[in-house]
């Protein structure tokens, strides 16, 4: 059960599981602030708890809020693209010849038919970006899945605005957001091992962090580094 706490204009999501230690979180990109604690803790001492926090939840939300924001793309050209962590100017190419995107140096050559529309153009990239994704993904699940003795039976891609990637516990499946084609592989693959990690520990708790400290040590800085990137423009079609 999710209670609600308010701290002056604050409001904290407050759940209680079965775990040790207190988790407070700021969570990209609205600044969702959510307290999980120990079963037995009285919503007066949760309270108490987020208000001696109050300073650093705002300065997590302030960070939060000046966080750079990626524009809208207009897939024109010299117009800047992001892939792999890695900034490519995109030059668009009209001719009378199949459509195809490929890299080229430090340029997306982005070739389509004259008088190409705009989302043609975008449904175009996308594409190739998923392509790029579903080649990167099954070798770094391949190479995951002996070491930590799990089987997936599946990954889906999917365009997410609030989360880098999901898990579903029972059916052994894990969810990618799109949006990690544009940020350097490592942070793909730690993504990747989150989300597998989860179908031994489903949530965030003492098992889970035992396991991402073990076999991806630098998983908090990862953690830090993808989310301090910039977030995909605010205007999503899905």
């Amino acid at each position: 059960m999710i209670e609600t706490i308010r701290v002056g204009e604050i409001s904290l999501a407050l759940t209680r599981k079965d775990i040790k230690h207190v988790h407070l979180a700021v969570h990209p990109p609205s600044g969702r602030v959510t307290l999980v604690t120990p079963k037995g803790t009285r919503q007066e001492v949760a309270r108490a708890f987020a208000v001696s926090k109050i300073g650093w939840i705002r300065e997590k939300q302030a960070q939060l809020r000046e966080q750079a924001r990626e524009t809208p793309r207009q897939f024109i050209e010299r117009e800047s693209h992001s892939l792999w962590g890695r900034g490519y100017l995109l030059s668009v190419r009209e001719e009378e010849s199949k459509p195809s995107v490929r890299l080229s140096h430090r340029r997306i050559i982005l070739t389509v038919r004259p008088g190409s529309s705009r989302a043609n153009r975008e449904a175009m990239i996308h594409r190739w970006q998923r392509s790029l994704l579903h080649d990167a993904i099954p070798p770094l699940i391949r190479r995951w899945e002996p070491k930590l003795s799990v089987k997936v039976a599946a990954y889906y891609l999917q365009r997410m605005k609030t989360k880098w990637g999901g898990c579903n516990h029972q059916a052994a499946t894990i969810r990618l957001n799109t949006e990690l084609v544009k940020k350097p592989k490592d942070l793909l693959e730690y993504v990747v091992v989150h989300e597998m990690c989860h179908l031994i520990a489903p949530t965030h708790g003492e098992e889970f962090v035992a396991l991402m400290t073990k076999h991806f040590p630098s998983w908090r800085e990862a953690k830090i580094e993808l989310n301090e990137l910039p977030l995909a423009a605010a205007v999503w079609k899905g």
